[in-house]
C-alpha cells in the first residue's frame, strides 16, 4: 500500500493487466461501509461527506476520509483514544488472568 517512501501510493486511473484491483476495492469498501455506518450511528456521518473507497496502483484499497473540518477530526480522534482506552483495562484483565493461568499450571506440574 505504500511506496517506497512510505507514503501511500497513487490513485489508480490508468488500470494495468493483472493487477487485482476489485479486489483491494472491494476490502476498501468493506471498511469504508464499516467506518460510515459508525459515524452514522454516532451522528457523525454529516460531517465526513467525502467518505468513499478508493484503490490505488498496486491494488491496494483505501479508505478516503474526504475532507472534513477540523472539528470533525478532532472527534474522531477522540473516539479512536476512548476505544483504545475501554479495551486497555480488558486487555491487561485478560494478559495478567492468563499468566495466573500459565503460572498455576507450572506450579501444579
Amino acid at each position: 500500500m505504500t511506496d517506497r517512501r512510505g507514503v501511500v501510493a497513487k490513485r489508480a486511473e490508468n488500470l494495468v493487466p493483472g493487477v487485482p484491483y476489485v479486489r483491494g476495492w472491494a476490502q476498501a469498501r468493506r471498511g469504508a461501509d464499516e467506518l460510515a455506518a459508525q459515524l452514522t450511528a454516532l451522528g457523525l456521518d454529516p460531517d465526513f461527506p467525502g467518505l468513499t473507497a478508493d484503490v490505488n496502483v498496486s491494488g491496494d484499497g483505501l479508505v478516503r476520509l474526504g475532507v472534513v473540518r477540523p472539528e470533525a477530526a478532532l472527534i474522531l480522534a477522540e473516539l479512536i483514544v476512548s476505544g483504545f482506552a475501554a479495551e486497555m483495562p480488558t486487555h491487561a484483565e485478560t494478559s495478567m488472568q492468563e499468566a495466573g493461568s500459565a503460572r498455576h499450571t507450572s506450579t501444579a506440574a
